[in-house]
């Protein structure tokens, strides 16, 4: 057991990419998410065959300047939020972590200053 067994049960689906657009990780919930698709036959599989051409030119994006594209989308009515980032070490960018969190259709939402 190490430190990031806890991403294996997190709620959300966890996916990785390296900078190539490789996939390297799947969490559970991402393997049950994308199991249409492969599941974990996706691991060594290019994100960009995953996504539309436009959605490409955004991870490119990501990967090329470091900036996160957050969004949320509604599929089969369940909403969800999109958050895509660069994953980094030592301040370079080696890859992308997409997570996909389940959320309510309204939700609170609450401002502290």
């Amino acid at each position: 057991m190490t430190e990031l067994d806890w991403m294996e049960e997190f709620p959300g689906a966890i996916t990785i990419a390296d900078t190539k657009g490789q996939i390297v990780y799947l969490n559970q919930k991402a393997v049950q998410v994308f199991e249409k698709e492969g599941g974990r036959q996706l691991l060594g599989r290019s994100i960009f065959d995953c996504h539309k051409p436009e959605s490409g030119e955004k991870i490119e994006k990501i990967l090329r300047t470091g900036l996160p594209n957050i969004y949320t989308i509604e599929k089969q009515g369940q909403k969800k939020l999109i958050y895509q980032a660069p994953w980094k070490i030592e301040g370079q960018v080696k890859g992308l972590v997409e997570i996909s969190l389940e959320i309510p259709l309204k939700m609170p939402h609450f401002i502290r200053d």
